[in-house]
C-alpha cells in the first residue's frame, strides 16, 4: 500500500515578499533592457515592440505609450488568468514604465556593438520575463495572451510571442533600416528562446 505524500514534499507557493522581489527584479531588468534597446535604436517584439514603434513614429515617450497600450489587455488577463495575475501584471507594467523613464538619470550607455547589445538585450529581458512568469505576472499584452494559450493548449508562450514579433518586425522595416531590424531580430530571437526553453510548467511547480 502506498504511503501518503510527505507534507514537506508538497508544492509551496511564493510568499508575498518573494513575489514582490521577483516582480521588482523583472521590472528592473526589463527596464534596463529597454533602455539599452532604445539607445541602439533597435526595435523588439510583443507589446513593448508595438509601443516602441509608436514612440519612434510619433516622438512620444516609450513609458507612457507602453503603459497605455497595455490597458486593453488587462481584461483578458482578469477573465482568463484571474484577478491576482491581472493586478501583478498591472504593477509590473507600471513599475517598468516608471523605471524606463527615470533610469537614464543614473544609467548611461556608451559604445555598444550591435551584436553584443542584441544578445544582452535578449538575456536581460528574457530573464526579466521568466522572473515575472514564475511569480504569476507578465508585462501585459501579448505576454498575457501567450501565457493563456500555453495553459489552455500547451503551445509554448515563447512561440506565440515569436509569431507576433515577426509581424512587428515586418512593420519596423518602414521605420528602421534593414541592418538595425536584423540586429533587433537577433535580440528578440534570443529573448524568445530563453522563454521557450526555460518556461516549462511541467518542470517548475511555482
Amino acid at each position: 500500500m502506498s504511503q501518503p505524500p510527505d507534507p514537506q514534499d508538497s508544492p509551496k507557493r511564493h510568499s508575498p515578499i518573494e513575489d514582490a522581489q521577483g516582480i521588482a527584479y523583472g521590472a528592473f531588468m526589463a527596464a534596463v533592457g529597454v533602455n539599452l534597446l532604445t539607445h541602439l535604436g533597435f526595435v523588439t517584439g510583443q507589446t513593448a515592440g508595438l509601443a516602441i514603434l509608436i514612440s519612434y513614429a510619433t516622438g512620444w515617450g516609450f513609458a507612457p505609450v507602453f503603459f497605455v497600450v497595455n490597458l486593453p489587455f488587462y481584461w483578458l488577463g482578469y477573465k482568463r488568468l484571474g484577478l491576482t495575475f491581472m493586478l501583478k501584471s498591472f504593477v509590473a507594467v507600471g513599475l517598468m514604465s516608471l523605471l524606463v523613464a527615470i533610469l537614464p538619470r543614473g544609467l548611461e550607455f556608451g559604445q555598444v556593438h550591435p551584436a553584443v547589445g542584441a544578445i544582452l538585450i535578449g538575456f536581460l529581458v528574457g530573464s526579466a520575463l521568466l522572473a515575472l512568469f514564475r511569480h504569476g505576472a507578465s508585462l501585459g499584452g501579448i505576454g498575457i495572451v501567450a501565457l493563456y494559450l500555453q495553459d489552455a493548449t500547451g503551445f509554448r508562450a515563447g512561440w506565440t510571442q515569436l509569431i507576433f514579433d515577426i509581424c512587428i518586425f515586418a512593420a519596423a522595416l518602414f521605420l528602421r533600416d534593414g541592418s538595425t531590424v536584423a540586429w533587433s531580430f537577433l535580440g528578440a530571437l534570443v529573448l524568445n528562446l530563453v522563454i521557450a526553453i526555460n518556461h516549462r510548467r511541467d518542470r517548475y511547480i511555482v
